[in-house]
């Protein structure tokens, strides 16, 4: 028997291949330090927690709309309104088993097969993934570290064509924790309006932000109709294994989306979406924390590789990675790519990272080294890690 031919065209999110990776070699008795996964590594918080237990003792614990639970909606309703500064109402939200399905949904619903989707270039994996998926074509945009990967208008403009359905937009970003200025949201809503594009905003990592407030492209005129706004649950209130995210975006879409929802996952789990009211409306202070704690940890981190020969790192605006540029250290130790130098850390100084070649292929004229790292583990394990790795490279 053959699988279906669109099978070809799954990509996968090769964190989690990296991960399975540390996981052989630390049951080898090698010390690893991770600094591989987005994950927050601390607990969900307890008012959180006892709200979802509370849940399923009073029964919350059958099937609910697809689109989600009136008050989950009205909350995130409520919240998106608030904190992005347009009108939203409960008819805008679409809740999901996690974020993922926003982006697969969405590119179902938006994208035809010929489609040109413009996507970040590093970026999250998945984009590129759902787009070839559906048989559209990907149109990568680069990201550019001279511009603290953000990227250039003009360039941006050239790649509008009379094919071009979508764009997608992260802010902060994965993997450089880059944020897009408001003069670069407001490029991409110009061409959007222009040319009746949709777009779709990811902004997933909204609560963490260092060094200026978070806008949303919405908030241009013209842009609530046409933007499809992600958010959730994982990254702020550290809930990764909670599955809980959702879309904001036109009813119209909406609805479709909903139906989407019914055909596939059919609702997200009713418990959840209680936990997810108690994360909006309840006390904030663990995760105004966890912001801070990352703030402490970023500093630490590119304090730390940019004292290491042959590494230099931006400071990032949000987020918690840092893409620092490691193309003297590849040179230095005669490694051929990232990719090769992600190997020689891993086995050599215990030091899991992420290649560039995991956030996507190169871009046209992109000649530089990166790795990712994830700063979400403790400021002694980023200690530790950078030491290993200023041994390993220097000597």
């Amino acid at each position: 028997m053959r699988l279906a031919q669109r099978v070809d065209r799954l990509g996968t999110e090769t964190a989690f291949e990296v991960l399975a990776t540390v996981k052989q070699v630390e049951a080898e008795g090698k010390s690893i330090i991770s600094f591989a996964i987005g994950e927050p590594d601390f607990e969900t918080p307890e008012n959180i927690k006892e709200a979802g237990c509370r849940a399923i003792q009073n029964n919350e614990t059958h099937y609910g709309p697809s689109a989600g639970i009136m008050p989950m909606r009205e909350t995130i309703a409520k919240y998106i309104a608030e904190t992005r500064g347009i009108r939203v109402t409960p008819e805008n939200v679409v809740v999901t088993p996690g974020a993922k399905p926003i982006i697969f949904h969405s590119i179902l619903a938006c994208v035809d097969p010929g489609d040109e989707v413009i996507y970040p270039n590093p970026g999250f994996p998945i984009y590129e993934s759902m787009i070839r998926f559906v048989g559209a074509k990907p149109v990568p945009l680069p990201l550019v570290e001279e511009k603290n990967f953000s990227f250039d208008v003009d360039h941006l403009r050239s790649l509008v064509t009379e094919r071009t359905k979508m764009i997608i937009i992260n802010s902060p970003q994965n993997p450089t924790g880059g944020v897009l200025s408001k003069s670069d949201l407001e490029a991409v809503a110009e061409l959007a309006i222009a040319n009746d594009l949709w777009v779709f905003s990811d902004e997933i990592y909204s609560r963490i932000v260092f060094d200026s407030d978070f806008y949303s492209i919405t908030a241009i005129p013209g842009m609530q109709e046409r933007t499809i706004i992600l958010d959730g649950f994982s990254k702020t209130y550290a809930m990764t294994g909670w599955r809980l995210g959702y879309g904001v975006m036109n009813p119209q879409l909406a609805q479709t989306l909903a139906r989407l929802e019914t055909n596939s996952e059919s609702c997200t789990a009713t418990f959840t979406q209680w936990a997810g009211i108690e994360a909006l409306t309840g006390p904030q202070d663990a995760a105004e924390a966890m912001a801070l704690e990352f703030r402490q940890r970023r500093d630490l981190i590119v304090e730390g590789l940019n004292q290491i020969e042959g590494i230099t790192c931006l400071n990032p605006g949000g987020a918690f990675y840092v893409y620092p540029n490691v193309t003297g250290a590849c040179k230095k130790l005669g490694l051929a790519d990232s990719r090769a130098l992600q190997k020689y850390l891993l086995h050599e100084a215990g030091v899991a990272v992420l290649a560039r070649s995991c956030f996507g292929q190169r871009n046209q004229g992109e000649d530089q080294e990166y790795v990712r790292f994830s700063y979400a583990t403790s400021r002694e394990q980023i200690k530790e890690g950078l030491a290993r790795i200023k041994k390993a490279i220097e000597g």
